[in-house]
């Protein structure tokens, strides 16, 4: 008898799981409450434009990431940078951070050297800082009780260079700033994407919708691989006699394993009580952090790059969405705005927002078209065809000091539950990569739970992917 997966949560993390236990040849049953799938990572139609809810970009060494790209075959669909480059504006300087083709860290050497944000002195504390920042021992349980700004001040950071340079990428990557981060996510940011491999930070974003590559795609790999989908809300899981019981409005599913790739909120509110060992008030002591995206479509060109970084500026990060979000210039019926030829839309992307999540859009608008002129000097004869704003009040958990322990691993306290998402125990921060990796570890468990159970015979020789009486350790690797 084929064993019954079932998965909750359609995002990047159940998505993956999903593959995993169905590649290892179980019957497997994905439940998502939207009528799509990506989760976290969406579009939605404006007019004749798909716009992302948020700008999500990952970096080269974000290898699981671009697996699961790989089994959605939509590898093609995405623009990696051939070498790290990210143009950076404000305070009328222009800088530039691209890297040299040399081993890290002197692979931005050149650009440190340039860096007009900081005085001489400044560049050569940074680099001590750097090169100490890669002995920090992330796996040390008292590393995450430490603020990355209190160690970044002992070891002679001023704040100009967190503004201008630690937290130019720490904000992008953690959703917090400094001073609200644990030393050991942020350690793992710097040591993995900019202190180990030269080439591991270079800069990737989709060029097409984001529901396109990752719902549209997730959808049609999932049902090639012979996983139902269901588009119902599921209102509990239980344990039952023989394995498991998810139920929805309409129905309940038996099941001899669960993935639960829920954010935490609702892993709480659906799974038994004594599934994970932590505080009562967990999810509350875990938090979030909000994105807040500004979208803005100008009548003509005013950024010739993909991408613009900011410094001292409410304007964090600037992204060219021309392309990827269709916009046509002809005309339409079913366009919100007129559409000049020639328009482009740029999306501002806002992280650790918690100081304008809850802004009318009249006031970002005051205070973000004039930054954007800063920056973009062009903008200042530009028309505004079009502004729009879109929060993720949820976007992130907080990567407080301290958050590691409110962060479960995969493995729950009940045999054949499993938990998934970037919330839970990765080692990474909030990212998409960390949402693929939990995902490939919740499958891991299911699969060891269900080592007792044959496969469909032939089904991991079929795929090539590992069946369920491989090692644990071999299933993540």
């Amino acid at each position: 008898m084929t064993a019954r997966v079932a998965v909750v949560g359609g995002g990047l993390a159940g998505i993956t799981a999903a593959l995993r236990c169905a590649d290892a040849g179980y019957a497997v049953r994905l439940f998502e409450s939207r009528p799509w799938l990506g989760g976290l990572t969406h579009s939605f139609p404006r007019g004749d434009l798909w716009i992302d809810n948020g700008q999500h970009v990952f970096l080269r060494c974000c290898d699981r990431y671009l697996a699961l790209l790989d089994r959605l075959g939509m590898r093609d669909a995405v623009r990696l940078q051939p070498r790290l480059d990210i143009p950076v504006s404000g305070a009328g300087r222009v800088g530039r951070l691209r890297r040299l083709p040399l081993p890290a860290p002197l692979h931005l050497s050149w650009a440190l050297l340039r860096y007009p944000w900081l005085s001489q002195g400044a560049r050569l504390r940074f680099v001590r800082a750097a090169l100490a920042l890669r002995a920090v021992d992330t796996a040390d349980p008292r590393t995450d009780t430490i603020s990355f700004g209190d160690w970044l001040r002992a070891h002679g950071q001023h704040r100009d260079a967190v503004d201008s340079l630690w937290d130019l990428v720490g904000i992008a990557t953690l959703n917090a700033r400094a001073d609200d981060v644990s030393l050991a996510l942020a350690a793992t940011v710097f040591q993995i994407g900019l202190l180990t491999d030269s080439g591991a930070a270079d800069i990737g974003w989709s060029r097409i919708p984001l529901r396109q590559l990752h719902g549209e795609a997730g959808h049609a790999a999932l049902t090639a691989a012979g996983v139902t989908v269901i588009h119902e809300k599921v209102t509990a899981v239980r344990r039952a006699e023989a394995g498991w019981s998810v139920r929805t409005g309409a129905s309940t599913y038996a099941a001899d394993a669960v993935v639960s790739a829920v954010p935490p909120a609702a892993a709480q509110a659906l799974l038994p009580a004594d599934a994970v060992d932590l505080p009562a008030n967990w999810v509350a002591a875990l938090g979030s952090s909000p994105i807040v995206n500004i979208h803005v479509i100008y009548d003509r060109r005013v950024m010739d790059e993909p991408l613009r970084a900011g410094v001292g500026t409410v304007v964090q990060w600037v992204f060219d969405r021309t392309g990827a979000s269709g916009l046509r210039t002809e005309a339409s019926p079913r366009s919100a705005v007129a559409l000049p030829a020639g328009a482009q839309y740029l999306a501002v992307s806002v992280s650790a927002a918690d100081a304008f999540v809850d802004r009318p859009v009249a006031q970002l608008r005051r205070e973000f078209l004039p930054a954007l002129e800063q920056l973009l000097p062009a903008a200042r004869t530009a028309q505004v065809v079009d502004f729009f704003v879109t929060r993720e009040r949820h976007a992130t958990f907080r990567p407080a000091p301290g958050s590691a322990r409110l962060r479960p691993p995969a493995a729950t306290a009940l045999p054949g539950l499993a938990l998934a998402g970037a919330w839970t125990d990765t080692g990474w921060p909030a990212t998409m990569e960390g949402a693929v990796r939990s995902g490939e570890s919740a499958a891991a468990e299911v699969i060891s739970h269900l080592a007792g159970i044959r496969p469909r015979a032939g089904a991991a020789e079929r795929t090539g992917m590992p069946g369920p009486r491989t090692r644990i350790s071999e299933v993540i690797r």
